[in-house]
């Protein structure tokens, strides 16, 4: 049985994630810590997009890591320190989940993060048979 998403039509939703998604049996679960825009370097991105982009693209590297990729992720959760940081996020995400099926996905406004510098975090839960 492959990894089903699930999106029942009683419930609604509007949005690229998935209301849930089930592993089978057997599947690798890999949980990925959240991820924030610092590069490798130790440098903290300067703008929201970038650091958005940033956690991705570590995301990717820890993904990379266990064999697994982007297509792998089954749920994301991300958190912003600002509401108005959500459609800026959501065009950062689309440039790394490009297609369905979508992961799952909670989205947080948080008052803040472990740095006050910082202003997006991003964990994600993969599977791969």
């Amino acid at each position: 049985m492959a990894i089903k998403f699930h999106n029942p039509s009683s419930v609604s939703f509007s949005g690229k994630y998935s209301l849930g998604a089930e592993v089978p049996a057997g599947t690798r679960l890999f949980h990925v810590s959240g991820q924030v825009g610092v590069d490798s370097e130790g440098k903290l991105q300067p703008t929201f997009e970038k650091q958005a982009a940033q956690a991705w693209r570590n995301i990717g590297e820890v993904l990379k890591s266990a064999g697994m990729a982007y297509e792998d992720i089954v749920k994301v959760t991300i958190f912003l320190t600002d509401s108005r940081f959500i459609a800026p996020y959501r065009e950062v995400r689309d440039q790394f989940i490009t297609r369905p099926p979508y992961p799952a996905s909670t989205l947080l406004v948080v008052a803040g993060l472990a740095d006050p510098a910082m202003l997006v975090e991003v964990e994600v839960v993969a599977a791969k048979a």
